[in-house]
């Protein structure tokens, strides 16, 4: 979440966004109050939510016959609660918050309260993990994420608490979790902490009441140069050409991929380091295949930066520290997350709203459509760019699109000719943040390859 001013190699990042993003530009030039998003974006639904800065991540479930998004709610102002939100999208033109969940003695929790946000499935049932912080001075410093069993949807009454998840060892709570489907079959919460490691629990473990045992691995942070916090997000994902479970994560010094196949002897195979404009990393998204990221620095100006590391697979070199090429909505502003389902990119933009850009040409991505969720003026709390567009997801079965806005709450989409998403559609191994629950390793196998070792 933290922004912050750093004018490092910039004038290098800006001669590289400069060759790529004209596209970009262009685009962003046609927009105005009375058109605030391009020909091919349909608003489906709005839901306001609450007051300005409450509203945090979002994450929807990918099953058509379970039409529900969940939004993490916080204060960063001055108003707000702490806690998540349950959307019924049975219809998305009429989104409807149906549960919320609250921590206790709100007044007593200091902190932002509930940020990332994520779903799961065990043993056919359903559930929803909501990262938590909270401050030092007030009630549960430890806490870093509760537990909802959702099975009963839309049943509000069924939705019942099953666990709280702490690190007594690294308070300050979770800032970003992420949800991924080992090959092994476990399912695993990967989580920031207060110091220079990831953390790896067991959900299945955490479940069936073994929270003793949850803490399952760390991952560490190779250079930590004296820093508290070592992650900032993150993402994993099978890689298909070589059989492995890879961790992408992005944080102090920089970007770093990991072989998690053996939980207990993280391999580290990639370091993105030394990049001009860089000295800390936050998102971290591969493509299918695993050969390119796209990388996020948060601070005012930096674009989204595209990396290959194809060079490092074959060995040419240890370390990246050059983008082949760079993209944002408006060089004044900050692009925040993003989902990749390739050759798209969907973006959160904070004040910039919804984004969507192509990267069938990584060298050269291009803008293909926009909505601004955020009309209102930048923030004047603390961070100018932190407002507006903070979380997206993708529902792959239809491509439904959602966003959760800091200020205006949450929002659906369509884009023209994208009525979903299939990795083998695109010759692209069919792996993305959404997990198949239900399939086994051997049917992801199956699926075709897209050449990065």
């Amino acid at each position: 979440m933290t922004i912050r001013s750093n004018s490092i190699g910039f004038a290098t990042v800006a001669a590289v966004a400069l060759t790529v993003l004209l596209p970009a530009r262009d685009a962003a030039a046609q927009w105005t109050p009375e058109k605030p998003g391009s020909e091919n974006i349909t608003v489906l639904g709005h839901l306001p939510l609450g007051p300005r800065l409450s509203v945090s991540d979002t994450d929807i479930e990918q099953e058509l016959d379970r039409p529900y998004a969940y939004v993490g709610r916080m204060v960063y102002g001055f108003e707000g609660d702490k806690g998540v939100d349950i959307i019924d999208l049975h219809d998305p033109t009429k989104p409807e918050r149906i549960y919320s969940w609250r921590i206790e003695d709100q007044d007593l929790h200091l902190g932002t309260g509930g940020m990332d946000v994520k779903h799961f499935k065990w043993n056919d049932r359903y559930y929803v993990v909501q990262s938590l912080q909270f401050r030092q001075g007030g009630p549960d410093p430890d806490l870093g994420a509760v537990v909802l069993d959702v099975t009963g949807l839309p049943d509000p009454d069924a939705v019942t608490e099953v666990a709280r998840i702490r690190s007594p060892d690294t308070p300050g709570g979770f800032h970003n979790i992420f949800i991924y489907k080992h090959s092994t079959g476990r399912v695993l919460l990967i989580t920031t902490v207060g110091a220079p490691y990831a953390h790896v629990y067991d959900l299945g473990y955490v479940v069936e009441g073994f929270l003793d045992d949850a803490l399952v691995a760390r991952i560490p942070v190779p250079d930590t140069t004296g820093e508290r916090r070592g992650y900032h997000d993150f993402y994993a994902g099978y890689h298909v050409d070589s059989a492995e479970d890879r961790f992408y994560g992005g944080g102090t010094g920089g970007y770093y991929v990991y072989n998690i196949t053996d939980l207990e002897e993280p391999e580290l195979l990639v370091t993105l380091t030394g990049v001009s404009g860089v000295r800390s990393g936050h998102t971290f998204t591969p493509t299918p295949d695993g050969r390119y990221v796209v990388a996020e620095t948060e601070y005012q100006y930096a674009p989204l930066r595209i990396f290959d590391l194809e060079p490092a697979f074959e060995g040419e070199t240890k370390n990246i520290r050059s983008p082949i090429s760079a993209w944002t909505a408006d060089w004044q502003h900050l692009v925040h997350n993003h989902e990749v389902r390739w050759p798209y990119v969907f973006v959160s933009g904070y004040l910039d709203g919804l984004q969507i850009f192509s990267l069938m040409d990584p060298e050269n991505p291009v803008t293909v459509g926009y909505y601004d969720t955020y009309t209102g003026p930048p923030n004047k709390i603390r961070y100018s760019q932190f407002n507006g567009a903070f979380g997206i997801d993708v529902r792959n079965a239809d491509g439904l699109i959602v966003i959760s806005d800091m200020t205006t709450g949450f929002w659906s989409f369509r884009m023209e000719g994208f009525s979903g998403w299939n990795g083998a559609d695109w010759g692209m191994p069919d792996i993305s943040s959404a997990q198949k629950w239900d399939e086994e390793l051997g049917e992801l196998l199956s699926v075709g390859s897209g050449g990065s070792r």
